[in-house]
């Protein structure tokens, strides 16, 4: 090794051995946990699977120490895709052979779908699960949610993709510096330095969540469980959903609060905040207010069709009902509004509050819009929303008063001058990407209206959907192996945007 010791090898190392060595490391958690409730077998599969990881890591390490990153920040794009479609194959390993009653292909695409955050699971039945093995799914899905809050300002950012593209004046795909710097500079270095500053952020928000629901009465591991899958909303639950938890109502609210998190980056950071983008005030942020006047707006509206279409008139008069029936329709449109997927224990009341049977168009609508640019949260994402919004306004104005010469980017100076013509192409992207995989999925034996929603849930990030969209559950587990494949890859298609994957096309990348 010379004079470079192990620890300073693993330093150089790219962007996808680096994560390939923290979800081996990570493997010790659930390792150590089945250890503590006498679970040896569970124990030994992620322990044997964390140390043939490592030793993998260190031998590649040991082979390309001499070596330098010539791909600059586009190859660390190119490594996120590495991550979301080969590091799932190794994690999972152990959850295969834990369980040992399901196939490879299904126990990888349980790692796609937590290390995306989206959250579908092949398992029905939560008891068919021990603790150690929820434990570990919660645990990849907060680590690719953390993954998607660095990747947000040290990859996404200077390339102009994930929703920056609407903010900046870069070509998405194209960095923001010159060709030359982006040689010389090591771009791992901005990664450190972002890691080193959100990391901790992260995690003592998530460990705040926990307490909280403790407090409230939840039982320690659904309680981390369910603050992980809050902070990386993947809606990942232990119980089967909040109907089945122990704090109720309080641990309702509680969550409530944190999904503020998953709506503006502006929430917990103002890293990609810059003088000339506009909003640097969570009060002024168009995502935030458009979050909030979709989170207020749509549950009052649920709320007074109980009256115009005169539902059961004689529970109108009970006030507690009717205060259960709005927090119920409130809590839930922030969790798909957020893609995280958690339904409130009184959205049930709700539904029956206002009348609506199967109210899954709305719930999915809520997952198409997403939350904000450079969260954990999936979808279009509420900048691109505005974007398009502003646009419509002008349009009106000019069929009212065709030579008028708007002022409106005044005040909205984050939004630059073609924002809303690249917010409009990602959405045709979006949708033809939706189109595609429905009809995949329909000519592979599903129905239309099931491959619509699995469509939706997937390129959404928000595997809850499956259960609660649909008139009936859709139960993955029967799906075909060449179905749960193109599920997969419109997990991975979502979480990493079209724009991201097309950018990987550039010479600059395979020039190298």
């Amino acid at each position: 090794m010379g004079a470079r010791s192990i620890p300073n090898i693993l330093a150089s190392l790219p962007l996808f051995l680096l994560v390939w060595t923290i979800g081996a490391l990570a493997m010790f958690v659930p390792a150590i946990f089945a250890l503590v409730q006498g679970n040896m077998a569970v124990a030994r599969s992620f322990s044997f699977a964390a140390g043939l990881g490592l030793t993998l890591v260190i031998l590649v390490a040991l082979a390309r120490a001499s070596r330098k990153s010539r791909h600059g920040t586009l190859g660390q794009l190119l490594a996120l895709l590495g991550i979301f479609t080969i590091l799932p194959a190794f994690l999972a390993v152990p959850l295969h052979d834990a369980l040992g009653t399901t196939s490879f292909l299904n126990a990888y695409f349980d790692m796609v779908s937590a290390i995306t955050t989206t959250g579908a699971t092949l398992f029905d039945d939560p008891t068919r699960l021990p603790p150690s093995l929820h434990l570990w799914r919660a645990l990849v899905a907060w680590l690719g949610g953390l993954l998607m809050w660095v990747a947000a300002s040290a990859i996404l950012a200077p390339l102009s993709l994930g929703g920056f593209e609407v903010t900046t004046r870069g070509q998405p795909g194209r960095s923001m510096v010159t060709p030359m710097h982006m040689t010389s500079a090591d771009p791992r270095k901005r990664l450190a330095r972002i890691t080193a500053t959100l990391a901790p952020v992260y995690t003592g928000l998530t460990l705040a969540l926990w307490v909280l629901l403790m407090i409230a009465g939840e039982t320690s591991l659904t309680g981390l469980i369910h603050a992980m899958s809050v902070m990386s909303t993947s809606g990942i639950s232990p119980v089967g959903g909040l109907t089945q938890a122990q704090a109720g109502f309080q641990g309702e609210m509680i969550l409530f609060l944190f999904m503020f998190f998953a709506l503006s980056r502006l929430t917990f950071s103002n890293d990609t905040a810059t003088a000339t983008s506009g909003f640097s005030r969570l009060d002024k942020d168009p995502e935030f207010r458009i979050a909030l006047l979709l989170i207020i707006g749509l549950p009052v509206i649920l709320f007074l069709r109980h009256w115009w279409a005169a539902f059961d008139v004689e529970t109108s008069q009970n006030l507690m009902l009717a205060l259960r029936a709005f927090w119920g329709a409130m809590f839930t449109v922030m969790s798909f509004l957020t893609t995280t997927g958690f339904e409130s224990a009184d959205w049930e009341e709700a539904r029956q509050w206002s009348g609506l049977g199967t109210p899954g168009l709305i719930l999915m609508g809520l997952a198409l819009i997403g939350g904000g640019v450079a969260t954990t949260a999936g979808g279009v994402k509420l900048l691109r929303v505005y974007a398009l919004y502003l646009n419509g306004v002008r349009e009106m104005e000019q069929l009212v008063h065709p030579s008028s010469v708007s002022g409106a980017r005044a005040g909205n100076r984050r939004i630059q001058k073609n924002g809303a013509f690249i917010a409009w192409v990602f959405f045709m992207l979006f949708a033809l990407s939706l189109a595609l995989i429905t009809v995949t999925l329909a000519a592979l034996g599903s129905s239309f209206d099931q491959a619509l929603v699995l469509s939706i849930a997937m390129l959404s990030t928000t595997g809850p959907l499956i259960n609660i969209a649909a008139e009936t559950p859709i139960h993955l587990a029967e799906l075909g192996d060449t179905a749960k494949l193109v599920l997969s890859a419109a997990m991975v298609l979502g979480r990493l945007e079209t724009l991201a994957i097309i950018a990987l096309f550039t010479p600059d990348l395979w020039r190298n």
